[in-house]
C-alpha cells in the first residue's frame, strides 16, 4: 500500500509538471494569437492575456490523452534511471501489480476532467465567444448567419408532434432577436398549416414575441389570404433558450457533459441530427479508459532499465504509439 501511494504521488507530481508546461507554452502561443487577430487599440496586453487565458482549458483538454502519456513516460524513465524499478522487483513485486497504481490515478483524473473539467471547458468557451464578440461586432449589432440568413427549428406544442421552422434575414449576436423572420409551423403528414410574418421576434423565457405580424391559417381555411389575421404583437410558445440558440450553432464541446443527455434529446425532438452530440458523449464517457490505456502504453515501451540502452528510441516509439491512439481516436 505505501509503495503505491508513492507511485501515485510521483504519479501525481509528474502530471502536474507536464500540465503546467504545456499550460505555460499555449498560454503564450494564444497571447500571440489574440494580439494578432484584434486590433491594438481595442485589445491591449491586458485583454489579450485574458483572451488567452479563457482558451487555454479548452486546448489543455483536448490533448489531456497527450499529456497523460507523457506524465507517464516522466514517471517511469524517473523510476528506472533511479533503479527503483529493480529494486521493485527484488522485492517481489511484478510490474503489473505495480502499474495499478499509475491506472488508477489515470482513472480518477479522467473521471475529475469528466465531471468537473468539461462543464470549466464549456464555461470558458462561452465566455470567450462573448468577450470576443464584443471586440469584433459590438455590444447589440446585428449579424448575418450564412447567405440567406437564420435559419432554425423548434418542436411545437400546437401541433402533436407538430415542427416551426424559422427563418430570418438578420439577428442579433445570440440569435435571441431576430428581424424580417417568418415562422411556418408544420404538422406531420400534412405540410404547413400556418404561417406568421413578422418584422422582429424577440425570444423570452418560454416563447416568442412577435411584433407587427401577419398569420395566415393555411391548413384551417380555404383562402389563407382572406383569413389571414394582422396584429401588433403575438405570443408562440417555444422550448428554445440563449444557450441551446448559441450551442445549436457551435461543437458538441460546447455543451457541459451534464446538459448533454438533455441537450441531444432537445435536439431529436426539434429534428435536428444529433449524432455528433451523442459521439461526443460516448467520447467523454470513455476519457478515463483512454487516459489509463495511455498509461499502460508507456509503461509498455519505458517500463525497462536503462542499461538495456535505446531508451530515446523507446520514448519516440511511446509517443508514436500514444500520438497514433489521440488521432485514431479523434478521426
Amino acid at each position: 500500500m505505501t509503495l503505491s501511494l508513492y507511485i501515485a504521488r510521483r504519479f501525481g507530481r509528474s502530471l502536474l509538471m507536464v500540465g503546467a508546461t504545456f499550460w505555460g507554452i499555449l498560454f503564450l502561443i494564444e497571447m500571440v494569437e489574440q494580439i494578432r487577430r484584434y486590433d491594438a487599440a481595442k485589445v491591449g496586453l491586458r485583454e489579450a492575456a485574458i483572451l488567452s487565458a479563457l482558451t487555454v482549458p479548452g486546448s489543455l483538454y483536448t490533448i489531456l490523452p497527450l499529456i497523460v502519456m507523457l506524465a507517464a513516460v516522466v514517471l517511469f524513465l524517473g523510476l528506472a534511471r533511479s533503479s527503483e524499478l529493480v529494486v521493485v522487483r527484488a522485492a517481489g513485486r511484478s510490474a503489473l501489480r505495480m502499474l495499478l497504481a499509475p491506472v488508477a490515478v489515470a482513472l480518477i483524473f479522467g473521471a475529475l476532467m469528466v465531471a468537473v473539467g468539461n462543464p470549466i471547458v464549456s464555461a470558458t468557451a462561452k465566455a470567450y465567444e462573448t468577450l470576443a464578440g464584443r471586440y469584433t461586432a459590438g455590444g447589440a449589432q446585428a449579424v448575418s448567419i450564412g447567405r440567406e440568413g437564420v435559419w432554425m427549428r423548434q418542436g411545437t406544442d400546437e401541433v402533436a408532434g407538430g415542427q416551426a421552422v424559422i427563418r430570418a434575414a438578420r439577428a442579433n449576436l445570440d440569435a435571441t432577436e431576430l428581424y424580417d423572420v417568418t415562422f411556418l409551423i408544420f404538422a406531420p403528414g400534412a405540410g404547413p398549416v400556418r404561417r406568421i410574418d413578422a418584422a422582429t421576434a424577440q425570444l423570452k423565457p418560454g416563447t416568442w414575441v412577435l411584433s407587427e405580424t401577419k398569420d395566415w391559417p393555411l391548413g384551417a381555411s380555404t383562402n389563407p389570404e382572406r383569413d389571414a389575421v394582422v396584429a401588433a404583437e403575438l405570443q408562440l410558445p417555444s422550448d428554445l433558450t440563449a444557450d441551446r440558440i448559441r450551442d445549436s450553432f457551435g461543437t458538441p464541446s460546447a455543451v457541459p457533459i451534464w446538459d448533454l443527455p438533455g441537450f441531444i434529446a432537445a435536439l431529436e425532438k426539434a429534428g435536428f441530427s444529433a449524432r455528433r452530440h451523442m459521439v461526443w458523449f460516448q467520447m467523454e464517457l470513455a476519457q478515463p479508459l483512454v487516459l489509463a490505456a495511455m498509461v499502460l502504453i508507456a509503461a509498455g515501451f519505458t517500463m525497462r532499465h536503462v542499461r538495456f540502452g535505446g531508451t530515446g528510441s523507446m520514448v519516440l516509439l511511446a509517443l508514436g504509439a500514444g500520438l497514433g491512439v489521440f488521432f485514431l481516436r479523434n478521426i
